[in-house]
This record gives C-alpha cells, sequence and structure tokens, in this order.
C-alpha cells in the first residue's frame, strides 16, 4: 500500500479471517487495488485520496455523488474505472427533458406469430456502472428513476420485476457552482449515495503534469488486473470483517449527533442543522470501515476508520438550515467540529 497509509494506534486486536482461501482474497484484493491505482494514475493525475475513497466504494458495493467543478476529470475517471474494470458501462447525461423511460425502458408493441405482444426494452440503467452525468440537471420525476435500482438492485416496469446485474454500481457527477437549470436531489436519493466525494483543484505541480500530457499524443493502454467477479468476492470477504461492538456504538453515536431533535445533539447541531443522517449512515460508516480496514492490512474496524470516512459519508446527509448558510457553515464544518467534541467509547480500540 503506498497512497493509504496510517499509523493505527486505535485499533482492536487482529481476528483472522475464516480461511486460507479467504486470506489469499483478501491479499488480492489489496494488489488489485494497487494495480487499478497505477492504471488509473495514468490517465488522471493526482486526486488520490478521491481514487481512494471511490475504490473502497466499489469494494463495499456502494454508490458515489463525485462532486466538482468543470475540468476536473469527473467523467474521465469513471469511465477510465470501468474500463480497467471490464465491466459493461453506460452513459446517460441527464437534461431537464429526460424522461424515466430513457433511464429504466418502457413496453414496446411487436408483432409475434401474427399477434401483437408487449415487450420490455431494457433500458442503459442495465448495467454493471451507470455513470449519472450532471445528475441534478433532470427533475426529481427522472431522478426517482434511479430509486429502486440503487437500493434493491431491481427494475419493476408495468408490474414486472426485472433484476440488476452484479455488480451494479451508479457512479454520479453534478457541478455545484452552475445552478441554473439544475434540480437539487431529493433526500431520499442522496441518502442512496454512500459517498458524496468532492473533488478539489489539482496542486500546481499536478495541473502541469495535466496541461503537458494532454497537449501531447498520448495513446495510453490500461490494462485489466480485476473483473466484476473479483469484486463481487471482494464485496463477501469485506462483511467478514469484524468491528467491535465499542467501534459500531461510535459509528452510532456520531450519526445520532447530527440529529437536532436528539437530546444528546450538541448545541451547534440544534442551532445548525434542520435534519440530520439516517440510520444507511451508520451502516456505511461501518461497511466502507471494513474495507478500508482491510486495504490497510488489518482485520477489523477502527475508530481510525470511522472518523476517516465520516466527511465522505456525512456531508450530504446533514441538511443545514437558515442560520447556518446565514453564517456561511458548511456541512464539512459540521463534521469536522462533530468529529473534534463526540467522544469515542470509554475503550482501549
Amino acid at each position: 500500500m503506498t497512497d493509504i497509509e496510517e499509523t493505527v494506534t486505535d485499533s482492536i486486536e487482529a481476528a483472522p479471517i475464516d480461511t486460507a482461501d479467504d486470506l489469499t482474497l483478501v491479499k488480492k484484493m489489496q494488489d488489485g487495488r494497487d494495480q487499478i491505482v497505477a492504471e488509473i494514475q495514468k490517465v488522471i493525475i493526482g486526486q488520490v485520496d478521491v481514487i481512494d475513497e471511490l475504490l473502497i466504494a466499489l469494494f463495499a458495493g456502494g454508490h458515489c455523488l463525485i462532486t466538482g467543478v468543470p475540468g476536473l476529470a469527473k467523467t474521465l475517471l469513471i469511465k477510465t474505472v470501468a474500463d480497467i474494470l471490464q465491466v459493461d458501462f453506460s452513459r446517460i447525461q441527464f437534461t431537464p427533458d429526460l424522461m424515466p423511460a430513457d433511464v429504466v425502458g418502457a413496453e414496446i408493441v411487436e408483432e409475434k406469430d401474427g399477434n401483437r405482444v408487449l415487450k420490455f426494452v431494457k433500458g442503459p440503467i442495465f448495467t454493471n456502472i451507470l455513470l449519472a452525468d450532471e445528475i441534478n440537471r433532470t427533475p426529481p420525476k427522472t431522478q426517482s428513476s434511479l430509486l429502486e435500482a440503487m437500493e434493491e438492485r431491481q427494475v419493476t416496469a408495468a408490474g414486472v420485476t426485472h433484476p440488476m446485474s452484479a455488480p451494479f454500481f451508479v457512479l454520479a457527477t453534478q457541478n455545484p457552482i452552475e445552478l441554473e437549470g439544475t434540480y437539487p436531489l431529493p433526500e431520499a436519493q442522496l441518502d442512496r449515495f454512500m459517498f458524496k466525494i468532492e473533488l478539489g483543484y489539482l496542486t500546481e505541480e499536478d495541473e502541469v503534469k495535466v496541461v503537458s500530457s494532454t497537449t501531447q499524443t498520448n495513446d495510453t493502454a490500461l490494462s485489466h488486473p480485476l473483473s466484476g467477479e473479483d469484486i463481487l468476492e471482494f464485496q463477501r470477504i469485506a462483511r467478514q470483517v469484524p468491528a467491535a461492538e465499542a467501534v459500531i456504538q461510535y459509528a452510532v453515536r456520531l450519526v445520532h449527533a447530527t440529529r437536532p431533535q436528539s437530546e444528546n445533539a450538541p448545541q451547534f447541531i440544534k442551532d445548525w442543522v434542520s435534519w440530520g443522517a439516517g440510520i444507511r449512515a451508520s451502516q456505511n460508516l461501518i461497511l466502507a470501515g471494513k474495507v478500508r480496514a482491510l486495504l490497510l492490512g488489518r482485520y477489523n474496524v477502527s475508530y481510525g476508520d470511522v472518523r476517516a470516512l465520516a466527511p465522505s459519508v456525512l456531508r450530504h446527509r446533514v441538511l443545514l438550515n437558515f442560520h447556518a448558510e446565514a453564517e456561511r457553515i458548511t456541512t464539512d464544518d459540521v463534521v469536522k467540529r462533530l468529529l473534534d467534541e463526540v467522544p469515542e467509547p470509554s475503550s482501549n480500540l
């Protein structure tokens, strides 16, 4: 592991994965992660933390919402990941006139043996990786066409349920500064995303590399170290990683503290937050923490995993009120303060 590093001082005693086959699979996950990062970096300069979190979500089976100003390679990053994994890939450019049938599919009438029958034609959502490009440019009616697929891995049309292929990920992008003609994602839609990842500007050194590499002939050939079947195996093994009750309690305590209705919510939460995070936030903190632990060579979830993942898990699940906006408080400010003020359970973990 070269790009993900930490000094572990707050983890529990390692609990081994059950079998030699499981240990081999964990090693394959770690090596595969390094190989994927190396391939991505042939195309994407910098954004190391973003790549790490995106791979954690994929290995955990979660969806990602990626936010950043234009020109930061959001779309290119997702297309590169899909290419490396050699899975089915669909891109939908979300626009104001996009309809749910353009996403899910529709029934058409066709002739069969002299009779007219209805046939369901699958839409682009039936894929392994779906790039929902500029997802906030389409009305909520069309945004909501993703809800069932994201949560239940199936689509219901005309009373018939159609299962999705596995693995299935929705990787959505949005532009945070150009709000003309956009539609904010409903809270129910946002809650389906495991992470909201924010891309920032590159350093001057990295930007020089980007300009240099993109203004000359550059034929980059990508290898394919992992398959969709490997990703499914990684999702299975991640769920075998133990999480101590104290670590789960800490994750739940953080999430509960985001809710102004909670008796134990800090005063700044009651002052600045309208609605806090739901139970999916706690689940995602632990599940993503399991993947992060494996990638760091540990067989348990630590407090450090929860703290490291809290911003991406919580920033889209905490709804600020007018007072916070007036004081120019962001959700990242709120999460940072929570991490400073919410105590860990009394333990040596």
